[in-house]
């Protein structure tokens, strides 16, 4: 007869294969749909146009994590082990982003007129930035608790779904024979804010909502920790884009665009990994206590992005014109970035270590030195070097540099105590 324990064990990991698969799933179909949605405006836009898109995007993700001021940390955790106060934690989720308003939008002013001002107008900057921030964010929230109440498949759903509704809006534009960034941006908007309403009506767990500040008062250091982090995680993930646009011009943004875009695909399957991993870790901290574990998870990473990216460059590289003519000017250069895909997921791979253990601020410095030191490689590469082709290869090296900046940071801060963060 088998032992008690041992069909436990059985019956927990089935749970959480279970989730990881449907995760997967979730996050396979976006890989399938997103690559139809980039397609189809990769090549609707010209190579110009679509790098503002890219930057400007960008931009949008990086001030979306100033909004509600890292309260969906909290909301999050909640989710995660104490479901029934969704109601009370949605509420303070609601009263933090109506309070990080102001500050949202006097940093898309500032960010206009320091990087954006000269290639794009501001109405169509706004758009997609408000489309980033108010209505795709939203969207994020809604598959966060769903994926933290264990409801992969709704949140899997609803990604999908997502996706799905924005390749629409990317094939209805090209169908009316639409070409403006300035047209895309109002498609882009009225996407997301379909997705919203689904989303919100349909997938967000039934919750009474309840207005309890003296539990909101005990979050606020970890929220502006996970705030401050996550602004520093993307600031440093986007900085790349932003970079090349301010130093190289719409073009180059363009075709750096198109070349990290096709990079992405390959953390499809890392980040449903790290998504799981983070909710066992938060559960229990000895599930990344061995050494060898790590070497695996780690090397298991780079192992997969890396494949991915061949697989990708491989294809292209026999069909050049697979994903359009836009998409074919950068095919030249991806076998030039191949160890990029790795290393940009081991350095998100940690990240989300530090953020499981509770090391919130410790995982916000650590992404400040990070993108301090990518602003100043990435700068003094752009400018010594003005051809695509010339600095491309040398991208493997700069990520080499933050991937064991990331490292030594990450595991000597993994080496010291915390204390409980539930």
């Amino acid at each position: 007869m088998v032992p008690q324990n041992w069909l436990e064990i059985v019956k927990r990991n089935i749970s959480i294969l279970r989730g990881y698969i449907w995760a997967l799933t979730g996050s396979a179909g976006r890989l399938v749909i997103s690559l139809a949605y980039f397609v189809a405006i990769a090549n609707a836009l010209s190579i110009s146009e679509f790098g503002l898109f890219a930057t400007t995007s960008a931009m949008g993700i990086v001030l979306s994590r100033i909004s509600a001021l890292g309260f969906s940390s909290p909301l999050y955790r909640v989710a995660t082990v104490k479901p029934r106060l969704i109601g009370v934690y949605s509420s303070g989720y609601l009263a933090a982003l109506l309070v990080s308003l102001p500050l949202v939008l006097f940093a898309t002013l500032i960010a206009y007129y320091l990087i954006f001002s000269g290639d794009i107008n501001f109405m169509t900057y706004a758009v997609i930035v408000a489309a980033e921030v108010l209505l795709w964010r939203s969207v994020e929230i809604v598959m966060i608790v769903c994926n933290g109440m264990g409801r992969f498949a709704r949140s899997a759903i609803l990604a999908l779904g997502g996706y799905a509704i924005r390749a629409i809006a990317a094939l209805l534009f090209v169908f009316l024979g639409k070409s403006t960034l300035a047209d895309w941006s109002w498609f882009y908007f009225s996407a997301n804010g379909l997705v919203l309403i689904i989303g919100l009506l349909i997938f967000y767990p039934r919750a009474r909502l309840r207005w309890v500040p003296a539990l909101y008062l005990r979050r606020w250091r970890d929220s502006l920790s996970v705030a401050g982090s996550e602004i520093l995680f993307y600031l440093q993930s986007e900085l790349d884009k932003l970079l090349v646009l301010s130093i190289g011009g719409p073009v180059a943004a363009g075709l750096y665009a198109i070349m990290m875009r096709l990079v992405d695909l390959t953390a499809v399957p890392i980040r449903a990994f790290n998504m799981m991993l983070a909710q066992s870790v938060m559960r229990s901290s000895h599930t990344i206590s061995s050494l060898k574990i790590r070497g695996l998870i780690e090397g298991g990473i780079a192992l997969v992005s890396t494949a991915a990216m061949l697989s990708i460059t491989g294809f292209l590289t026999l069909y050049p014109q697979a994903l359009g003519t836009n998409v074919m000017e950068a095919v030249p250069f991806l076998i030039l970035v191949l160890a990029v895909p790795a290393l940009r997921n081991l350095i998100e791979y940690q990240s989300e270590l530090l953020y499981a253990t509770g090391r919130t601020f410790v995982r916000a410095t650590n992404l400040a030195l990070i993108g301090l030191a990518k602003a100043a490689m990435l700068s003094a590469l752009l400018m010594s070097y003005s051809e695509v082709s010339q600095w491309a290869p040398l991208l493997n090296l700069v990520f080499l540099a933050l991937y064991l900046l990331s490292a030594a940071l990450t595991y000597s801060a993994l080496r010291k105590a915390t204390g409980r963060v539930i």
